[in-house]
């Protein structure tokens, strides 16, 4: 008899929802809230906590992705629409973790002018990707690209100081400079491919980010925290902007998950800081590890 009355329950959403669809009355944001108060609570609940816990491991390390996803799929979305409603209510999330790492925008500003126009171009690319050609090469790329970056963030002391050893220069630990020409064109050479997957599909985004700052010499694992969630956040707004044009968004699933991430977002990036970066720096250690390990299972 439960199952008979949840079951009789969603029929009845099901119906008003499309009548609201379907007529003429009120805005398309009316509209929109609407079918979120017309949502399941089962699935209501279930994309606040999705995108919440998102965007906490986003704010730390990155893979928030991994859990929206999969959610959104199981919700009945197609696997394009349920990418693309997912870039875009992370991306308006990231405005919580930005703020949380307030105190660390002046530090990372030279940074700026040589990482935007890169994140722009890999972030507009990767999402030309997306709507124009196949989805599943790629993806059977993304584990071990994680893999990669991964094992590079935990060896990234050994690397930055073998690199400063051949060129006769170390960096200031309290300054974020690179070793070198060649040393600053791969790594952005490396952040282009990082921003093409950012804008393509996206998910531990913030590894391979983390992986590119430690290679070109941050020492710092706040400030990296901040130029890896501003970038972030720039590549998937392309993404998500791309998206919207090509009419990809469940706006009214979008607008739930927003809550969620705007939160979620915010704790991450407040309580990251209360941590000693020894200990943030295992964390994401073991969020890129337990990502690899949750896409190879995927695709398994």
């Amino acid at each position: 008899m439960a199952l008979e009355a949840i079951l009789f329950e969603e029929l009845q959403q099901k119906k008003i929802s499309h009548l609201i669809a379907g007529s003429d009355i009120g805005s398309p944001s009316l509209r929109v809230f609407c079918h979120c108060f017309l949502m399941p609570w089962i699935e209501l609940i279930s994309l606040l906590a999705a995108a919440c816990v998102a965007g906490v491991i986003n704010a730390v390390a990155g893979g928030g992705t991994l859990i929206t996803f999969p959610v959104l799929i199981l919700f009945g979305m197609n696997p394009v629409e349920a990418n693309a409603t997912s870039t875009l209510s992370l991306v308006i999330g990231t405005s919580g973790s930005i703020y949380g790492f307030r105190q660390h925008l002046s530090e990372i500003r030279p940074w700026l002018a040589s990482f935007i126009p890169v994140s722009i171009v890999g972030g507009l690319l990767g999402s030309f990707l997306l709507t124009h050609g196949s989805e599943s090469s790629f993806v059977r790329l993304v584990p071990y690209l994680l893999l990669f970056a991964t094992v590079l963030f935990m060896i990234q002391g050994v690397v930055r100081r073998w690199v400063a050893h051949q060129l006769v220069m170390e960096a200031p630990q309290s300054q974020p400079l690179p070793s070198g020409r060649r040393h600053l064109i791969a790594g952005m050479t490396f952040h282009l491919l990082v921003s093409v997957y950012g804008g393509y599909f996206g998910a531990g985004i913030g590894i391979l980010m983390l992986a590119t700052l430690g290679f070109l010499g941050f020492s710092n694992i706040h400030q990296m925290n901040t130029l890896k969630n501003l970038l972030g956040s720039l590549i998937n707004l392309i993404a998500a902007i791309w998206f919207t044009v090509h009419g990809l968004i469940d706006w009214p699933r979008m607008a739930v998950m927003t809550v969620g991430a705007v939160a979620g977002y915010y704790i991450g990036a407040t309580y990251s800081q209360r941590l000693s970066q020894e200990k943030v720096r295992y964390l994401i250690t073991a969020t890129g590890l337990i990502i690899t390990v949750a896409m190879f299972w995927k695709l398994r």
